[in-house]
């Protein structure tokens, strides 16, 4: 395998796939990025360093685990599909020598624990399961302090919408609980193999600097948001009856939010103030 600078190109992928017998499938939401000025561009809008240790979700044959260790930055890569995550370190130790590589053969929706305390996060997310695995690594792992990663356009943009934006629903609702968001750019679909029917966006976290309340109120919190988001068309004193049967408008009012507004208008902290009238 030959690769210019470190990185692979379309021809170094599907080598590498047909060597392994990989063949890219809907299931695991695989599809592999085969442009090296594509993975320059995430990395630096990541602003990546050689001080960071990078966590990074389903790194498939390599092509932005290569991006991020050209930094100097310490990877480490959890991928479920056992040939790809066995070929990552050969591949690393060909095109980039010595890089401070760690992988993780596992599923990222319920991995607990891993090798390091990992501070960045940088993944191309699996479509179908981007916002579920998004959430629960910023659960399990608070050292991730901010991050960057690509996801299905429609998703990305669901995920950043502030409050009364037309696509603001649970993802961005949920999202909120954990940090701020911002879109920061597109990635055409024509820079993947297989090409997918969607674009791609970035979007990058920052997390809070002090948590917005107790594990036990995000639970309570996310329910209300589950319920609400249930039922969007509705108002809140209607769409949260389900959780508060009779005490829904007192509750409501006791957390100084409108029974008439709908939930899309609310913010987190208007979502967590409800949970907390006891």
């Amino acid at each position: 395998m030959k690769a210019r600078g470190g990185f692979l190109g379309p021809a170094e992928v599907r080598d590498l796939a047909d060597r392994l017998d990989v063949r890219p499938t809907k299931k695991l939401g695989q599809n592999f990025v085969v442009d090296a000025n594509t993975v320059r561009r995430i990395v630096a809008a990541a602003g990546v360093t050689d001080a960071d240790t990078v966590l990074e979700v389903g790194p498939g044959l390599g092509s932005l685990t290569l991006g991020l260790l050209a930094t100097g930055a310490s990877v480490v890569a959890v991928e479920i599909d056992r040939r790809l995550a066995e070929q990552l370190p050969a591949t690393v130790e060909l095109l980039q020598p010595g890089s401070p590589l760690t992988v993780v053969t596992a599923d990222a929706m319920v991995i607990t624990e891993l090798p390091v305390a990992p501070n960045r996060m940088v993944a191309n997310l699996p479509y179908n399961i981007s916002v579920p695995v998004l959430l629960h690594l910023l659960d399990t792992f608070p050292s991730l302090d901010t991050g960057l990663v690509m996801v299905q356009a429609e998703v990305g943009q669901r995920i950043a919408a502030p409050p009364g934006s037309r696509v603001y629903g649970g993802p961005s609702a949920k999202a909120a609980w954990y940090g701020h968001w911002r879109t920061a750019g597109h990635v055409s679909r024509q820079v993947f193999w297989p090409v997918p029917n969607v674009d791609s966006l970035l979007i990058g976290f920052d997390r809070r600097t002090t948590a917005l309340g107790s594990d036990e109120e995000r639970q309570t919190t996310f329910s209300i948001i589950d319920s609400a988001f249930g039922q969007r068309r509705k108002m809140l004193r209607q769409s949260l009856a389900s959780l508060f049967g009779a005490q829904t408008v007192a509750r409501l009012e006791g957390a100084g939010v409108d029974p008439t507004r709908r939930p899309e208008e609310l913010s987190i902290d208007d979502f967590l103030a409800i949970a907390r009238v006891g």
